[in-house]
């Protein structure tokens, strides 16, 4: 997307928490919503900040992480263009449990949450649909929880690799594939719950396997399927 003045209500009804609004709707939840750029490191905001709306990202890339007591950062979630994040928070009324950084120059909507709450009390539809996006979320953060607790490192990872968006590799007999991690090996390790090392440890021992190369932050997965049924093991 253009990195200049967008218009609101385009971007809100190409999203699907929006989708089906009215353009009289959106025009209502348009007057509720900010524009925020942020450069690469920037805070969207910090942990303990009030949390009066949500957010969602128009381009770049935004970390929700969290840090121990000892100094370490656990990064819950990256988020990308598209997506949205806070609205839990902004019913239930906490401030926010997480920070929210930039890792690439980002523009971001904030939708207060007023209108949202209007539109919600007039049209059941908009309010399965917001059910229906929370519900998904928890959905995933019971998915990590699994994940983190029944899975190896490697099953892990293998997910995280086949679930990004990717190019078919061309010239190749077997369904290959080529994917981009969605930041740095160290921000990817810290989503998956594994040590900078660990996560290195495993890139190399699928490589010797023949089953991916790395060439910096792009990975080129040869045969697709040989990848999965190497999460059995």
């Amino acid at each position: 997307m253009q990195r200049a003045k967008i218009r609101v209500q385009d971007f809100l009804a190409r999203m699907p928490l929006f989708n089906e609004l009215s353009r009289n709707e959106l025009d209502r939840i348009a007057l509720g919503t900010t524009q925020q750029q942020l450069a690469r490191k920037e805070m969207a905001f910090h942990c303990g900040d009030v949390c009066s709306g949500l957010h969602a990202v128009v381009y770049g890339q935004i970390k929700l992480s969290v840090v121990s007591p000892l100094g370490e950062e656990k990064v819950v979630r990256l988020v990308g263009p598209g997506d949205s994040f806070g609205e839990a928070l902004m019913f239930l009324g906490k401030p926010y449990f997480v920070s929210a950084q930039a890792i690439s120059d980002s523009l971001l909507l904030h939708v207060a949450k007023a209108p949202i709450i209007d539109e919600l009390r007039g049209n059941p539809d908009f309010a399965c649909k917001m059910l229906a996006g929370l519900s998904a979320r928890l959905h995933a953060l019971m998915r990590d929880v699994e994940a983190y607790s029944l899975r190896s490192g490697t099953h892990r990872l293998i997910s995280y690799l086949l679930a990004l968006k990717g190019e078919a590799e061309p010239g190749e007999q077997r369904a290959g594939l080529r994917v981009r991690l969605e930041a740095g090996k160290k921000m990817v390790a810290s989503r998956l719950n594994l040590t900078p090392e660990h996560f290195s440890r495993i890139l190399h021992e699928l490589g010797v396997r023949g089953l991916l190369t790395v060439h910096g932050r792009e990975i080129v997965i040869p045969d697709v399927a040989k990848l999965q049924a190497a999460c059995a093991y």
